[in-house]
């Protein structure tokens, strides 16, 4: 008799044991469980811990709390402006109502995975393209409220959603790098060209004081040989202005008188020569050729003479030459070339006729 009552404790405690391991449930912290007793909703969701079910009755779902990240595959569109791009996202969303989440929606995870990627087609077709890679955190809050107003009602929440990749053509690529090239082009100039405009004011300024003081020319192309030298150079090329050495030349010499190693200057005393070609007037008139010439040729007798001499030897004659300043004209410097005087025809006398008486 005993041992039957044991055995029928030991029975209904093996019964009980298996009743409670089917009715005993471990809801843990970030989760949420939502029973179902023969398919209609049992109150509210369990909370987290040590829960109990009726077996065979009640129906136990959990629902994560955490917050999912969800990537949206790349999408391709055509931006406002006509771009073709490809842009890639992130979406970070949680559920809040366990419930709503299993019984409005069939799977909340692929529902929000399309909302977010139609939201996105229609974000790229609304923007431009330097919205879509400047101005990224005005597209994230318009995906944000696009995605998130439908799934209120499914018991989600959107936490964040986050633009990650843009991809552009390799035309546009190529493009945008010329355009971003011929713009620090552009910047580059202008900043040579207003160095330029500042370089030049100061050396307007330098130039009025170099001419106060001529010697500072020569200071200053002193200081440009000392810089040259000190790189240690085995060839000097220095352009020397040639006023330099007219300014010295003019300052170790007082003015006409000429040096024993210079130029002689053109002499001051100026001769009238006449032109010849008044010498064919003068055989037309009836001079002879040696009268003619004579007259033609003026009298340099004394220092008048000597001048003249000096100054026709010593002047510069071509094309090339040029008087310099404060001096005779050119055209005393050198004698004019002879013209070809014909000779003077020869007139044959008659010989006047003989009378005999």
């Amino acid at each position: 008799m005993l041992s039957e009552v044991v055995g029928a404790l030991l029975g209904l405690g093996a019964v009980g044991l298996v009743y409670v391991s089917a009715a005993a449930r471990v809801v843990k912290q970030y989760e949420r469980g939502v029973v179902f007793r023969f398919g209609r909703l049992l109150g509210s969701p369990r909370p987290p811990g040590f829960t109990v079910i009726v077996p065979f009755v009640d129906r136990l779902q959990k629902v994560n709390m955490q917050i999912v990240t969800l990537p949206v595959p790349g999408q391709e569109g055509i931006t406002r402006d006509n771009v073709t791009v490809r842009v890639d996202a992130v979406v970070y969303f949680k559920v809040i109502d366990a419930a709503n989440a299993l019984i409005q929606v069939e799977d909340y995870r692929f529902a929000v995975s399309q909302m977010a990627q139609t939201s996105l087609r229609s974000i790229i077709g609304k923007s431009d393209l330097d919205d879509l890679l400047s101005n990224r955190e005005k597209l994230n809050q318009g995906l944000e409220l696009m995605i998130d107003s439908p799934a209120v009602g499914w018991g989600v929440q959107i936490d964040r959603v986050e633009i990650k990749d843009v991809s552009l053509p390799d035309t546009m690529k190529r493009s945008m790098a010329r355009q971003a090239e011929a713009d620090r082009e552009r910047r580059a100039r202008v900043i040579n060209a207003d160095a330029e405009l500042q370089a030049s004011k100061k050396l307007a300024e330098a130039a009025g004081v170099m001419s106060q003081q001529p010697a500072a020319l020569q200071l200053r192309l002193l200081q440009t040989v000392v810089a040259v030298a000190a790189e240690k150079n085995s060839t000097l090329v220095l352009p020397f202005p040639v006023e330099l050495l007219r300014f010295l030349e003019r300052s170790g010499q007082p003015e006409g008188v000429a040096g024993r190693g210079g130029t002689r200057s053109a002499p001051e005393t100026s001769v009238a020569v006449p032109a010849a070609s008044d010498a064919p007037e003068r055989l037309a008139a009836g001079m002879s050729a040696p009268q003619a010439g004579e007259e033609a040729t003026p009298d340099l007798s004394g220092e008048t003479a000597e001048a003249a001499v000096h100054g026709l030897a010593q002047a510069p004659v071509g094309e090339g030459a040029h008087a310099p300043s404060g001096e005779a004209p050119p055209e005393l410097w050198a004698e004019p070339p002879p013209e070809d005087v014909p000779p003077p025809p020869r007139h044959s006398t008659p010989a006047s006729p003989t009378h005999d008486d």
